[in-house]
Formats: structure tokens, C-alpha cells, sequence
């Protein structure tokens, strides 16, 4: 346990991509099964455990030690598991610290509350790197700046492999992968599970104004998009999905290889043909239109889903790309073909659950730069571009795909609380919601319509921090209120890609996206924008 501890705290301080695949490449090659096995699947999320909450653990250390001096830490730290790692009382002699496989392998053994008994006796023997790291598995909150994806890439670059050949068999393996690492050091052969309906690693596009420049006028050569080269699709706003049924077997999957089937039974049930299909799942309006994403979102994540949603809320595919046709990869044929070969199987295949995406005709640059701002529905963000001759290649390959998004909306809001990151950022307040002002009783009054934690810069990070610090007046347990007056307080424009409606928010609104464009340190708070301002972006189907 004390190795896996050091490496998540060395992933959290190591920036760099490739200096975070070193470590982990280093760690599996030096660490032995099933260790390693437990370790990877913990961080690509994989790991089955039983979730303890974290109101049990703040039961476990108010037990041991003040509750107002508990809340006083936490507020000061501002993460649980740290908190509660550097607090708990040590226990002399009782320093064995049990390795990562013994301490996965006994709380997949246990009830609940067993757990509950071998954590606490775990905390007791372990010094604070390792029981920080023990909370963070247990509880579910293992966020180090490292994607399921990098840690494959890790394993890829152990065996020197095509990533994509450990993506391609990965939803038919399971922890503690001893098959796989046997295979990636040349000691067996490349493991072959069942994988009817697997997943296929989705394939990216670049932004088409590359981020740094995107500010500057002259980013887009016209000379790039042409009606030869280049097919166009509306962007629309839905979740990327893989819908695959072969064999009898029917999945849905999310572009991160997520399975969903569970949530969406009425897509699953749709699925009465054998390939696989790439696209966006959307969810449908009593009159047939496209929903607002809010709708969508009320079907993610959901263990069950009622009658009534099904009813209210149907989702369908639009699908975008065929993958795989009655058993025949259809992935080396080029974008031409495979749209082809994507119409003719709608032909046969007709359902209200998929559609196909519709192809934009592709003009001159003016006249789509003009249909990329100003889509003819509020859902469309944008659009992407395609190359005729792109074959489907897994990862986010520099040339083929663009996708050329809409403008942001932009507001100004005056930041109204605060609340510490995680990882490197635990130690800042970089969690910001904001407020616009509405009239009250002939007066202004701030309201919250959102919340943000990125846009920033580190140095901008560093005098966000300042200002809350300076600047608080009251305290909510981790969350400090911020002066943010009238004539006092700090604007910032945000940044946002649609609003919506929403019931669960005190503004009434929903926004999609959020986050810091610049800091306003220059404009007066009673200059920041209001909230029926905001509310005109509900009528807009895309912004100017």
C-alpha cells in the first residue's frame, strides 16, 4: 500500500504527460501481481468495491478526536481524506501496513460494516501517505490528472504495443489483469476474451482554431475547407455513444467505453440488427425535436429508470459513423465509403430510436463560419468536419476530424463563494460560484447561476486565492462567502456553450459548460450583468 500511496502523490505533483506515464510505466514493471493488477484498475476506475460515504469516515475520526476542532481542519485542509489522514491518532506498534492486494481482496470479502471494522483497524497501523491514499479507494474519490486512457498507454508503452490493442479487448478483462501484464511481458499470448458487442476506441477531432489561437482573425485558412476534401455535420449537443449489437449481445457504450445499456433499455431494445454504430444519443421533445441537454441528463447515471421517464424523455441515436456491418470491420474504408455503407444500412434498418446526421453542404468559408454560428437548431454546437478519405483510427490523429464550435456566450458575474480544489489544487480556493444581479423590492440583490473551476491560469490561480482570502466574510463549513456588493467584490466573465431552464437552481437556470474566460479585475461590481440579461440567451438559438 505504501508504494501505490507514493505514486498516486507523485501523479498528483508530476504536470507533464509523459513524466506521468514514466511513473506509471515504472510502477508496473517493479511491482508484482496482483498488486499492480489492483492498482490499475483503481485508477481507471475499474475497481469493484464496496463505496464506503463519507459521512461514515467523518463518524470514524469525530469518534477519536473533537468535532469542532475536526470542522476547524477540514475547513483549513479542505479535502476529507486528507484531512482525516493527517488527524487520526497513531497508534503505537501497530505499523504493518497491509499491501494494496490484501486490503482490495478483504473489503470485496466484506459487508459493509466489516469494512468499516478493517479500515479503521487499517487507519490505526498506517502513517498519513497511506491512509490518505486507503480513503481516497474507498471512498470512490481517486482523482490524480490521469485518464483510464493514459494508464493504458502506460501499459502499451511496458509491452510496446498499439495502445489501441489493449482498448480493443479491454472490456473483456478483469481485475487483477494478471493475463494482461503475462502478455505485455512476452510470458503468454495476448489474452482473447469474449468480446461480443465490445467497445471500439472512438476516434477524436482537433479543435479547428487551435487554442492559442483563437483570438486571432487570420487561424482558419479558407484554403483547408473545401467540398473535395472535406464533409461537414452539425455538432450536436448529446453525449458521444457507441450502440453495438452482435452476437445477441446489445451495449451501449460512452466515448470513454463506459457501459450505459442499463439506463437506456429503449435505445437497447431498438437495437434489432448486427453492427456497430457511432453517435449521439439525444433524448426527443413531445413535438420530436431534439431536447435541451438538461433533458438528456436527467436519464444519466441512473441505476433504474422509470415508466414515466421513458415515456417523457425517449432517447434516440443519431448516428454519425458505421464501424462494423453484419460482422465486417468496416474501419480501414475511408469517410466516403463508410457513409455509404451508413445510409444503405438505415435503408434497411428503419426506427424512430436512430437517424442518421445529416451532411451540411460545404461552401465557402464565409458561408460556413456564418451556419457554424448561427445553426438552425439550439442544440447544434457547432460543426465538424471531416475528411472524404479519413479512415477510423482510434485517439485523436492531427488531420482528419475538426470540430469548429460555436462561439461561447460570455457574461459578466461577480464571484460570490469559494471552496478548495483537489489534488495539486487542494491547498487554493479554486472552486468559484458566481452571481449576476436581479432587482429586489425596487433594489439589486446577487443571485448564484453557476459554478466554475477552470479557465484560469496558475499565476491567475495564485490571485484568486488572494482575493478570497482577503476577502471573506462568513464560512460554511469548507465554502467562504466573499464580499460581492454592489460596490465591492471581483467580476469575472464566464464563458458558457447554452442555457436551459432548471427548477433545481434558485436562478431558474442551467448553464452548459461554465467557465472563466478572463478575470475582471478593472470593472465595478455593479457593472456585472443581470439576471434577465442572462435570460435573453434562452431564446437565442446560437450565439451572435
Amino acid at each position: 500500500m505504501q508504494a501505490f500511496a507514493d505514486l498516486l502523490e507523485r501523479l498528483i505533483l508530476t504536470p507533464g504527460r509523459n513524466a506521468k506515464l514514466t511513473l506509471l510505466c515504472g510502477y508496473f514493471c517493479d511491482t508484482p501481481d496482483p498488486t499492480r493488477g489492483y492498482a490499475l484498475a483503481a485508477i481507471t476506475g475499474d475497481l469493484d468495491l464496496k463505496s464506503i460515504k463519507s459521512g461514515a469516515i467523518r463518524q470514524l475520526i469525530t469518534e477519536r478526536m473533537d468535532e469542532e476542532l475536526f470542522k476547524l481542519s477540514y475547513d483549513y485542509v479542505g479535502d476529507l481524506a486528507e484531512t482525516v489522514s493527517l488527524v487520526w491518532p497513531e497508534i503505537k506498534g501497530a505499523n504493518r501496513v497491509p499491501p494494496l492486494d490484501e486490503i482490495v481482496e478483504t473489503l470485496q470479502d466484506s459487508t459493509k460494516a466489516e469494512a468499516i471494522g478493517h479500515i479503521t483497524g487499517w487507519l490505526d497501523r498506517m502513517e498519513p501517505t497511506p491512509r490518505w491514499a486507503l480513503l481516497k479507494l474507498v471512498t470512490g474519490g481517486l482523482r490524480i490528472g490521469v485518464s483510464a486512457r493514459l494508464a493504458k498507454q502506460a501499459l502499451a508503452q511496458m509491452g510496446d504495443v498499439p495502445v489501441t490493442e489493449i482498448e480493443e479487448i479491454w472490456h473483456g478483462l478483469s481485475a487483477p489483469y494478471e493475463d494482461v501484464f503475462a502478455w505485455l511481458e512476452g510470458k503468454a499470448d495476448k489474452p482473447q476474451p469474449d468480446m461480443r458487442a465490445a467497445f471500439r476506441p472512438v476516434m477524436l477531432a482537433h479543435p479547428l482554431i487551435a487554442k492559442k489561437d483563437r483570438d486571432d482573425p487570420d487561424a482558419v485558412d479558407p484554403d483547408l475547407i473545401t467540398p473535395e476534401t472535406f464533409a461537414a455535420e452539425w455538432k450536436w449537443d448529446g453525449i458521444r455513444v457507441q450502440a453495438i449489437s452482435e452476437g445477441g449481445v446489445k451495449r451501449l457504450y460512452t466515448r470513454t467505453g463506459d457501459d450505459i445499456s442499463h439506463t437506456f433499455p429503449d435505445v437497447i431494445e431498438a437495437m434489432d440488427f448486427d453492427a456497430a454504430l457511432d453517435g449521439e444519443l439525444l433524448v426527443r421533445t413531445p413535438e420530436g425535436e431534439v431536447a435541451a441537454f438538461n433533458d438528456l441528463q436527467q436519464r444519466l447515471n441512473r441505476k433504474t429508470v422509470t415508466r414515466k421517464m421513458l415515456t417523457e424523455r425517449p432517447a434516440f441515436i443519431r448516428a454519425y459513423d458505421l464501424l462494423n456491418d453484419s460482422g465486417e470491420d468496416i474501419r480501414p474504408l475511408n469517410f466516403r465509403d463508410r457513409r455509404t455503407r451508413l445510409e444503405a444500412f438505415f435503408d434497411r434498418h428503419e426506427s424512430d430510436r436512430f437517424d442518421v446526421s445529416p451532411l451540411v453542404p460545404v461552401t465557402d468559408i464565409e458561408t460556413m463560419r456564418e451556419l457554424r454560428n448561427s445553426p438552425p437548431h439550439p442544440e447544434i454546437e457547432g460543426l465538424m468536419l471531416k475528411r472524404w478519405d479519413s479512415v477510423y483510427e482510434a485517439g485523436r490523429p492531427k488531420g482528419p476530424w475538426f470540430k469548429w464550435k460555436r462561439d461561447p456566450y460570455l457574461i459578466d458575474a461577480v464571484i460570490m463563494y469559494a471552496q478548495r480544489g483537489h489534488g495539486r489544487r487542494s491547498s487554493y480556493y479554486s472552486d468559484f460560484t458566481f452571481g449576476v444581479w436581479k432587482t429586489v423590492n425596487e433594489g439589486w440583490e446577487i443571485t448564484p447561476v453557476g459554478k466554475a473551476y477552470f479557465g484560469f491560469t496558475d499565476e491567475e490561480l495564485k490571485q484568486l486565492d488572494k482575493f478570497v482570502r482577503n476577502n471573506t466574510i462568513d464560512r460554511f463549513g469548507p465554502v467562504r462567502m466573499v464580499t460581492a456588493t454592489r460596490d465591492e467584490g471581483l467580476v469575472v466573465e464566464v464563458a458558457f456553450e447554452g442555457l436551459q431552464r432548471s427548477t433545481r437552481h434558485k436562478s431558474g437556470v442551467a448553464m452548459r459548460f461554465p467557465r472563466f474566460n478572463r478575470i475582471r479585475w478593472d470593472k465595478p461590481t455593479a457593472e456585472a450583468d443581470t439576471l434577465d440579461a442572462l435570460e435573453q440567451f434562452l431564446s437565442y438559438p446560437a450565439p451572435d
